[in-house]
């Protein structure tokens, strides 16, 4: 039957930037296909999220880890402990993202140092080091959260931007080594999405009402829009697809 196909029952997941969003929606979606879920965010409570309470409630089970992402040393902390508690991770979604608005002639160095190291070299680090042993299984998934800017530029978001450009490619370099070794890797760009990162924009009424007069559905997405992407992705119902980076976007790049 097609529908077992999508069925993650027996693989753990491990879901970066977990708490809240896209990334909490997400980890619930693989939940509901039967994944285990190993979550990681730089607050994520170690007992008690909100997460946890809707994935365990679903008869799944949870493991809670806090990592900052934007310093090397708790990245490589982090994944030294994930690994020691979870022998095999079958799934990994890199999720975990930053954004920091200002212009380019203002941009502070601090702000595009930031964003590339959260957004893409923690994000390479985490595929880097779970990807080789998803290689020597010979079987594995890797999912990264994209963005409309892997296409256009934005405005005064000259670093999202620019690590959101990378991700694209660096989703077709992996891709390009391991599609042959058993290893699936793509990524989900999202449109314009009602979560935190797009608060300023929603609350800018003129911004706002020109990014919904050009998104063919006439709405922001919400998180669940995300939960059939992420488990098409993580399935053996996507096992031919390597490298690509697929828009959830209401329509907006067709216009």
């Amino acid at each position: 039957m097609i529908t077992d196909s999508f069925s993650l029952k027996g693989k753990v997941a491990l879901v970066t930037g977990c708490k809240r969003g896209i990334g909490k929606a997400m980890a619930e979606a693989l939940a509901e296909a039967g994944a285990d879920i190993i979550g990681v965010s730089a607050s994520l409570e170690l007992s008690g999220s909100e997460v946890e309470k809707s994935i365990t409630a679903l008869g799944r089970s949870f493991k809670a880890y806090q990592c900052d992402f934007s310093d090397r040393k708790s990245l490589h902390a982090f994944i030294k402990k994930a690994k020691a508690e979870n022998p095999v991770v079958d799934i990994l979604i890199n999720n975990a993202g930053t954004i920091l608005r200002k212009p380019a002639a203002e941009h502070p160095d601090e702000y595009w140092d930031q964003v590339i190291e959260v957004n893409l070299n923690s994000q390479f680090v985490l595929s880097r080091e779970f990807g080789k042993e998803m290689v020597a299984r010979g079987s594995g998934k890797i999912i990264f959260t994209a963005s409309l800017l892997t296409f256009q530029g934005g405005i005064t978001v000259p670093g999202y931007a620019a690590s959101k450009g990378a991700i694209g490619q660096l989703t077709m370099a992996l891709s390009n080594e391991w599609a042959g070794k058993g290893v699936n890797v793509n990524a989900i760009a999202p449109g314009y999405i009602a979560t935190d990162n797009t608060q300023a924009l929603r609350e800018d009424e003129d911004r706002s009402t020109s990014i919904l007069a050009r998104i063919p559905q006439g709405r922001w997405g919400k998180p669940e829009d995300f939960k059939g992407p992420t488990v098409f992705l993580a399935s053996d119902a996507s096992s031919y697809m390597n490298g690509h980076v697929m828009v959830v976007d209401g329509g907006w790049m067709g216009r």
